[in-house]
């Protein structure tokens, strides 16, 4: 097969187009043709290199997926040849107690595709039988790719862990981002009020379309006044904030008594503080946020399936140009999600 693949840390020059050997599922798992492949912020750090992390070599990254069933290892009736799918691209044991208790995120083993296994940055990729969700007829791949890592984050964010609800005020950072976009119309389906921010004219007016009540923007505004402003001085019941030190001190600020406080990333670094006395003494919750479980991806994928869920496509890039693709990602200058096709 081809496939994109580094063989060394660096710029987005070490991603290679060449040959790979295929994949081949062992028993329980499936081998899944790969139509279109979203990126995410982890497929840059995989890139660069992390600290403590040794990242297997040569690497395929890519962790969102769909695509057509090609074959598979074991007993699956609902999963012919050709049958079209999108992947969970949580990875865990299945055997666990945390993983048979539905937490699958808290497996002690938990990966994500393309992280310590190959991705779909390739023209064919291997997941578990459990990680395979058929697609309906009226969804095309790339809006499917687009849909797994953002939505279940989110979801699991503002539904599992922060609770959102009818009449919650809820502030969502980075509403281009892929989170930022997902967060926004999860929260709107929960009938809450959602103030969102971005550092365009642009990418404000993107957020409104997709359910933004009031927009802030990140580089001119002073965020926690505005919302203290728009809400009249309470403040958001949950914050969404995913982007880390850059804006932490404002999304603790914006916070309502007995506000919660969601975090899944810390792109901007994660150097952030906390004082504790504003912490305890407005009795606010900091709750840390890792990918979700496969219930959340279904739950959220049946809101998607009907239409509900709308995941944002900026634009597409052939396999072959992911480099350009990591570059463009880098640049920051996009609203939802980008994703390669094969």
């Amino acid at each position: 097969m081809r496939a994109i693949r580094f063989h060394e840390h660096g710029g987005p020059e070490v991603l290679r187009y060449e040959d790979a050997p295929d994949p081949a599922p062992p028993p329980g798992w499936a081998l899944v043709r790969v139509r279109a492949c979203a990126m995410n912020h982890l497929d840059i750090w995989q890139r660069r290199g992390l600290d403590r992390v040794k990242i297997p070599m040569p690497h395929i990254s890519g962790a969102d997926v769909a695509g057509e069933i090609v074959s598979v290892n074991g007993h699956a009736a609902d999963l012919p040849t050709g049958a079209r799918v999108m992947l969970q691209p949580g990875l865990s044991c299945g055997r666990c107690a945390s993983c048979v208790a539905g937490l699958d995120n808290r497996c002690a083993q938990y990966d994500v595709l393309g992280y310590q296994s190959a991705g779909g940055y390739a023209e064919l990729v291997t997941v578990p039988l459990a990680n395979v969700i058929r697609l309906p007829d009226d969804i095309d791949f790339v809006t499917a790719a687009a849909f797994p890592l953002t939505f279940l984050t989110a979801w699991h964010m503002l539904v599992t862990l922060a609770g959102v609800r009818d009449g919650d005020t809820v502030l969502v950072l980075a509403a281009g981002s892929g989170v930022g976009q997902a967060a926004v119309q999860i929260a709107k389906a929960f009938q809450a009020r959602v103030i969102a921010t971005a550092g365009t004219d642009a990418k404000l007016a993107r957020a409104v379309t997709l359910g933004a009540d009031e927009v802030i923007d990140h580089h001119q505004q002073d965020v926690a006044a505005e919302v203290k402003r728009l809400t009249h001085h309470h403040g958001a019941d949950i914050v969404v904030e995913h982007v880390g030190v850059a804006t932490w001190e404002a999304s603790l600020k914006s916070l309502a008594r007995g506000g919660r406080l969601v975090t899944c990333g810390a792109t901007t670094g994660a150097d952030a503080r906390v004082n504790l006395q504003h912490l305890f003494a407005r009795q606010l919750s900091v709750i840390g946020s890792y990918m979700g479980t496969k219930a959340d991806l279904l739950r959220a994928a049946a809101l998607f399936f009907d239409g509900r869920f709308r995941p944002v496509v900026d634009c597409t890039f052939p396999l072959a140009d992911a480099s350009e693709a990591h570059r463009y990602l880098e640049a920051s200058s996009q609203f939802g999600k980008i994703v390669v096709v094969t």
